[in-house]
């Protein structure tokens, strides 16, 4: 079971895609041997609707998965679940998700093993009110990240105080369409400018700024 490659077939694996409605004719479908449709276009349908794809890998007879980008990837609970199927799951297993694949969890992880990390929230957030409480003793600006997201979605940058409700909200609702999951966290927001160099033992300077491209 798998989103779409030529390697397995250049290996010699048979592969099953699954799609939704709307990506019926989608490139992935083409590659594979064999495609299952798995819910109508909405993610929160399809590719992010565990049962349909433990339920499109029983019934095809796939003996593993790739989560493929994005969606359930970093889904702990998706990797039990294949786990508990006796299904293989190409990537870390559900414990390690649940400690990396969680960016709240992944911060505790990191500040447990004395790791800096940019200030931030030390639990989930999951209410406005209680969201801008944490802003505010952070210090803005500040940036608001969905806990299991990825590829830049569920995120929101609040200057101050007055762009917070709207910044979150909005961020909150991006991240239950793209992963399926409302649940959130806060760091300060550091500017590229900030962020654009650092400086090695021997003060050699090196270029960190994600925006920069050479």
């Amino acid at each position: 079971m798998q989103y779409g490659s030529s390697v397995p077939a250049e290996m010699g694996i048979a592969t099953v895609a699954v799609y939704s409605e709307a990506d019926r004719e989608a490139l992935h479908t083409q590659l594979a041997d064999e495609a299952v449709c798995i819910g109508p276009a909405p993610s929160t349908d399809s590719y992010l609707n565990m049962q349909n794809i433990i339920s499109a890998t029983l019934v095809s007879g796939a003996d593993a998965i790739h989560p493929g980008f994005g969606f359930l990837s970093e889904n702990s609970r998706f990797a039990r679940l294949c786990e508990q199927c006796n299904i293989v799951y190409i990537g870390p297993p559900s414990d390690v998700i649940s400690r990396l694949g969680n960016k709240s969890e992944a911060r505790n992880t990191m500040i447990k093993a004395g790791v800096p990390v940019i200030p931030g929230s030390k639990e989930a957030v999951y209410d406005v009110k209680e969201g801008a409480k944490i802003a505010k003793k952070i210090g803005y600006p500040v940036i608001i990240k969905a806990a299991l997201g990825g590829g830049g979605k569920g995120m929101r940058v609040a200057q101050n105080p007055e762009e917070f409700e709207q910044s979150f909200q909005t961020a909150r609702k991006e991240a239950g369409i793209a992963f399926g999951d409302e649940t959130m966290y806060i760091e300060h927001f550091v500017k590229a400018s900030e962020a654009h160099r650092v400086s090695d033992s021997c003060r050699q300077p090196w270029e960190c700024n994600p925006f920069r491209r050479t």
